[in-house]
């Protein structure tokens, strides 16, 4: 007899496909659920509804881990909650490893899941987010048979070449989750989060070393001093503002164009506040942020990696409505020098934009490239040929100015040299260039007080000989800036990608 329309034969059916959905759902203990929301954080299918558009999650392998074929417990979802969904209206794959079930570590089925989400997003061609908080490979794996399969490490790294990723260390994140992790595109860690290769008793274990897991690999280290990480987010609220965020300045795939935005302070101005910002006098400091905020669409700057390698900014901004990369040397720290760690994190960025179709922002205030015993013993120079390889490949317009100095490797680095697929390089009135600073320059060459004389009168004025022979495309006033750089942009839009 049919009871609410449903055939009888079918209702016995969906009551039993409801129960085992119902359990695939249900995550780990109330006991661990309840402790996860003291806490203040948001379990893994909450963190997932509030990343995601309203009502747009699909779930998918909700019943993986709910057979039992050896007596085990079934474990819901297998410790892995993930499927489709959109963000700002564009389709994305997420994922997100469950703690509360056997810590968010890695089962066979789970297993099974990730390498299926990583090949579903580079399928369709559609961004990947990976959200960690998870032991790892799971420790009893070994009990059960179990052929060679794919993992999702290859998948993602496969995957880097069509779509964006971005990961998000929610909780502990170890092994092969971590390590999954650092192979996308972007990294944010909540100031709770914890990441290393091995946990606290591997490694008491592998080298007699006592660890808690904030000593071994806290968010603010590795968003600061190791650069695993590129921003460090306060809360599971703020990690998913980031995120979407970010992928508002990303296409979905490597084949398209990044979208633009028409509703924001897109027009060409005037600059009337530059001179104010930007010192006249090369040795005084100043905040280069403040400079792309008035170069570009107001609001539209988001610094990626703020705490690693702090004497170069990075981020993505906006420039007319159109997404962009800008790198800059920041005279705050450092005077600008360019370090190994903010070679790294340049070169990084850089390859991004290469492959999502970015235009990169280069502005040059540097005395050139760190030395020292220690700039030595940190491999400063292959970073720094990292950087220039990554932005001498670089395929996109390439827009250069600089502000005021640049010396030696520092101006190469920083996309100054001549011929070099700019589609605009523009210096101020009055920038200094050379091999290298002349103070300290003059007594490494060994010479005379004439001489030197000499090559400090050519290099403060450096910008009208090197306007005379066409370094620049153009010297202009500051306060013409972003009105060129739109022009620069605008020129490049018939590229094909």
């Amino acid at each position: 007899m049919a009871k609410d329309g449903i055939p009888d034969d079918w209702a016995e059916l969906l009551e039993e496909f409801q129960r085992r959905q119902g359990e695939g759902r249900k995550m780990g203990s109330p006991e661990k659920l309840s402790a996860r929301r003291k806490s203040g954080r948001l379990n893994a299918r909450e963190i997932i509804e509030q990343l995601l558009d309203a009502g747009s999650f699909f779930e998918l392998g909700t019943l993986v881990g709910g057979v039992s074929y050896h007596g085990e417990t079934p474990l819901p979802s297998d410790g892995m909650v993930g499927g489709l969904g959109q963000i700002n209206g564009r389709p994305v794959v997420i994922a997100c490893e469950d703690f509360t079930v056997k810590g968010g570590s890695i089962g066979h089925g789970g297993n099974a899941k990730r390498v299926r989400y990583a090949r579903l997003a580079a399928q369709e061609k559609i961004p990947y987010i990976l959200l960690l908080d998870g032991a790892g490979a799971r420790a009893t794996n070994a009990l059960e048979r179990h052929p060679y399969a794919p993992n999702d490490m290859i998948e993602i790294a496969r995957l880097n070449a069509i779509a964006p990723t971005i990961a998000g260390v929610i909780g502990s994140s170890a092994g092969h989750g971590a390590i999954s992790g650092l192979l996308m595109d972007f990294v944010l860690m909540t100031r709770q989060a914890t990441l290393f290769a091995a946990g606290p008793p591997l490694v008491a274990a592998a080298t007699g070393e006592q660890v808690s897991k904030e000593e071994l690999g806290p968010a603010e280290m590795h968003t600061s001093v190791s650069g695993n990480a590129h921003n460090l987010v306060e809360d599971d609220a703020e990690l998913c503002q980031q995120i979407r965020r970010i992928l508002s300045y990303l296409p979905s795939h490597s084949g398209q164009q990044a979208p633009r935005i028409e509703d924001r302070d897109t027009e060409p101005r005037r600059l009337d506040d530059i001179l104010q910002l930007l010192p006249r006098n090369t040795q005084t400091p100043y905040d280069v942020r403040k400079i792309i905020c008035e170069i570009c669409d107001r609001d539209s700057f988001f610094e990626i990696q703020p705490n690693y390698g702090r004497s170069m900014v990075t981020g993505l901004a906006r420039l007319g409505g159109s997404p962009l990369l800008v790198i800059a040397n920041q005279p705050n720290v450092l005077a600008g020098t360019i370090t190994a760690e903010g070679a790294k994190k340049a070169a990084q960025l850089i390859d991004v934009a290469d492959r999502f179709n970015l235009p990169a922002l280069f502005l040059a205030d540097n005395p050139g490239v760190m030395s020292g015993t220690q700039a030595e013993r940190a491999g400063t120079l292959r970073s720094a040929a990292a950087m220039f390889r990554a932005q001498t490949r670089f395929r996109h317009p390439k827009l250069h100015v600089t502000l005021r100095k640049a010396f030696g490797f520092g101006s190469s680095l920083m996309a100054m040299n001549p011929f070099d697929s700019q589609t605009l390089s523009l210096g101020l009135p009055g920038v200094m260039l050379g091999g290298m600073p002349t103070r300290g320059g003059d007594q490494a060459a060994r010479m005379d007080e004439a001489t030197a004389k000499r090559m400090r009168e050519l290099e403060s004025s450096a910008s009208w000989s090197t306007a005379d022979n066409m370094a620049f495309d153009e010297i202009i006033d500051p306060r013409d800036l972003r009105n060129a750089l739109l022009t620069g942009l605008n020129s490049a839009r018939q590229r094909t990608l």
